[in-house]
Formats: structure tokens, C-alpha cells, sequence
């Protein structure tokens, strides 16, 4: 985990690298026109990378189903800014907590990464690192969260993991979306993009798993 330190010197690869998982075309115009217009909700999320049989994880979750343009779908833990959180970094740790029991003192915060704005909902979603130092013990919030899903970092970096998929939601119809496969598990869109910064940093450290 020490390596994780190096990275708060390294600059972010940012919307290139996200880019390279957006899923669909001219994702950065359609995001510059959006946001002419409106004033998004603001969100964060939380990459949180920790041991498991001394091998690193890190966590996602599946939403439960709900009325929302992204429930049920695969997703780090996060959500929405509160009045009372001082910043995002303080939304992410917050949510990290609410929804699947991991205390914010427990999350040591490594560095922010490139916010995302996300046309369908209106939000714009600042993603954080972070790593614990123990072992979890998950409580995932019923209301929210499904089920928790724990991914060895090492499978993040291999390439053979990254593919396409063909998906329709009540935006898009029909359209081949670049996706994670990690075992029966499908990543894509805005939690798919930053993984892939993430992917991106992690190897410029030569990341060991």
C-alpha cells in the first residue's frame, strides 16, 4: 500500500484517460454543451483500495432497483452532497460510510481525481482514492446497496479485462459501450471511465499486486 504515497505527486491523465471508456462518441462535446445550461448536482464517489488475505481490493457496489436513471447498476460507493459536508472529499468519506459501514477514520484519503460530469442525471461526480490499512468487515446499507462486490486490484490492470458490450437504457438504444468484465461482474459508463484513470495512475507507479 505504500506505493499509493507516489501518486500524490503524479499529474492525472484526466478526461483522456476516461475517455478511452466513455461510452459514447464526442462524450467530452456533449458534456461541454450540458453544462452551458445548467448548474449539475454535485456527488462523490469512492475508489477504497484495502487488503483481503494480503491481496489488495477494492470495493464496488450493485444499487438496489429503484426509480433513479442509475439504479441497479454497478457503482463505487458515493452520493449526493449535503449542506453539511465542508467539501467533497467530506461527501465521499461520508457516503463511504453510510452505505457500506466503513468508517470515515478508517479511509485514509490518498488524492482526488478527475470529476465527471454525467449528462442523464445532471451531476457532476468527484471521485476520490483511498486505502485502509486492515482488513473490512462490510454493512451495506438496504436501502441503497444490494449486494458488495470486492475486485483484487490486480484484475483492474489486466488489459484482457477490458471489452465492449451492447446495451440499451432510456437514453441510448442499441449502442456498443467499451465495458470491465472482472469474472460475471460488468462495469461501464461514468464508474468504468474512472476506473480507467484509476487503471492508468496505478500502472504509472508499477502498482505490485
Amino acid at each position: 500500500m505504500n506505493q499509493l504515497s507516489k501518486l500524490k505527486n503524479l499529474p492525472l491523465p484526466g478526461l483522456e484517460s476516461q475517455l478511452k471508456m466513455a461510452a459514447v462518441e464526442r462524450l467530452e462535446e456533449m458534456q461541454a454543451v450540458a453544462l452551458e445550461n445548467k448548474l449539475p448536482k454535485e456527488a462523490s464517489v469512492m475508489m477504497l483500495i484495502y487488503p483481503k488475505n494480503d491481496i489488495p481490493h477494492f470495493v464496488l457496489i450493485e444499487r438496489t432497483q429503484s426509480k433513479g436513471k442509475h439504479s441497479g447498476q454497478i457503482a463505487f460507493p458515493g452520493g449526493r452532497k449535503e449542506k453539511t459536508d465542508i467539501d467533497n472529499s467530506v461527501t465521499a468519506l461520508r457516503e463511504t460510510e453510510e452505505e457500506i459501514g466503513i468508517l470515515m477514520e478508517d479511509q485514509e484519503l490518498v488524492m482526488p481525481l478527475t470529476s465527471i460530469y454525467i449528462p442523464p442525471s445532471n451531476y457532476m461526480v468527484y471521485p476520490y482514492l483511498a486505502f485502509a490499512k486492515a482488513e473490512l468487515q462490510f454493512t451495506p446499507q438496504p436501502s441503497e446497496v444490494k449486494s458488495i462486490i470486492e475486485i483484487e486490484v490486480s484484475e483492474l490492470l489486466k488489459d484482457k479485462n477490458v471489452s465492449r458490450t451492447t446495451l440499451s437504457t432510456s437514453y441510448m438504444q442499441e449502442v456498443s459501450v467499451p465495458c470491465f468484465y472482472f469474472g460475471e461482474i460488468m462495469v461501464w459508463g461514468a464508474t468504468a471511465m474512472m476506473l480507467q484513470e484509476i487503471k492508468d495512475v496505478l500502472k504509472k507507479v508499477e502498482f505490485k499486486t
